[in-house]
């Protein structure tokens, strides 16, 4: 099966618009660090459930987020480590035409990985949720 250009463009303009506003970019740091809850992200981010929520669609339908529950709470974390070398080269094409920018969290390489942990990192195949004894999966994929 293969794509027209029209549907390659239209994925490209879905993936650059979800990381074309502050708050969503925002979140990609957050996320990086650990997965989170939107009650989370609201607090840290200081804005309305709804606007969270909102981007967080925003993302997921780029497909760089996804929504996971855990009893009566929703975690959302990043599932496209690819994300940070995208990144990693925004920061260098910012920084050749003289506007550097922090694209990344701290600590976090272009290949996804922690460089060094901090209290919040979730460290790979385990989920920031309270009971850290349950299996960290998700259908289909192994962590």
């Amino acid at each position: 099966m293969t794509m027209n250009r029209a549907s390659v463009d239209a994925a490209a303009v879905q993936l650059f618009h979800s990381l074309a506003d502050p708050a969503r970019l925002e979140i990609v740091r957050l996320l990086g660090a650990g997965e989170r809850r939107v009650v989370d992200l609201t607090a840290e981010l200081g804005l309305a459930q709804s606007t969270v929520s909102g981007h967080l669609s925003c993302l997921r339908h780029a497909g760089l987020v996804e929504p996971h529950p855990h009893g009566r709470s929703t975690y959302y974390a990043l599932i496209r480590p690819e994300l940070w070398a995208m990144l990693t080269a925004a920061e260098d094409v910012l920084a050749a035409a003289g506007s550097p920018a922090r694209l990344r969290p701290d600590g976090v390489a272009a290949d996804g990985t922690h460089a060094e942990p901090h209290a919040d990192a979730v460290v790979p195949g385990h989920r920031a949720r309270p009971d850290t004894a349950a299996p960290a999966t998700r259908p289909g994929k192994a962590h």
